[in-house]
């Protein structure tokens, strides 16, 4: 991580004071109006309790990827649960996983998964799942990609390596995942790691 910015620092201050101020709160009441407006106002969602649950849940999908990346050494610009016309949320600009790529692809979901608790123990049930994993913004593609030079088409050892790694980093996930929720912004990089740093 570099020296915060002026602007970073503010951001982080303002996230941090925001996530003191709402501790006793759960995910989803913490989340600010613009990203369930966002949800809502489209007509994506039928309305606003669906489209709060759905911000929720893609703060958690996109923290994953954020501290996964982190954890890989990898960078990115920033982290967004900005609902778009294709896309829910993202972190922006990922470049220097190398090897570690697929983890980072799979972060998402594991994320999500880490949320609820509902990690899929059987490896049975893993491989029933992974086959019907397919969109998701392009992360099922990348992580079939990507795990071959290690995993060649072995898909559940490639899970399995992925969820080793970041179900430990939960802690830090959650706490990102927050952080998307309250601020109406992008969360820079630097600030992404603040957070993840404690």
């Amino acid at each position: 991580m570099t020296a915060l910015t002026p602007a970073e620092k503010l951001a982080l201050a303002a996230i941090r004071a925001e996530l003191g101020r709402l501790v006793r709160y759960d995910d989803e009441s913490i989340v600010h109006a613009r990203w369930v407006r966002q949800r809502y106002d489209c007509g994506c969602y039928p309305s606003l309790a669906p489209a709060r649950r759905a911000a929720v849940r893609t703060a958690w999908h996109e923290a994953g990827h954020a501290i996964a990346a982190l954890a890989v050494g990898a960078r990115f610009s920033s982290a967004s649960i900005h609902h778009g016309h294709r896309s829910e949320g993202r972190v922006h600009g990922i470049t220097g996983a190398g090897q570690n790529a697929f983890v980072v692809d799979a972060a998402g979901q594991i994320g999500e998964q880490l949320m609820s608790w509902t990690i899929l123990a059987a490896d049975t049930d893993l491989t029933v799942w992974l086959a019907k994993w397919r969109g998701d913004g392009g992360d099922a593609h990348r992580f079939r990609r990507s795990i071959t030079s290690r995993f060649g088409v072995n898909e559940v050892a490639a899970w399995r390596y992925s969820e080793d790694l970041v179900t430990p980093l939960r802690q830090q996930i959650r706490q990102l995942a927050r952080a998307l929720l309250v601020h109406p912004r992008h969360v820079p990089y630097n600030v992404a790691a603040a957070l993840a740093a404690g």
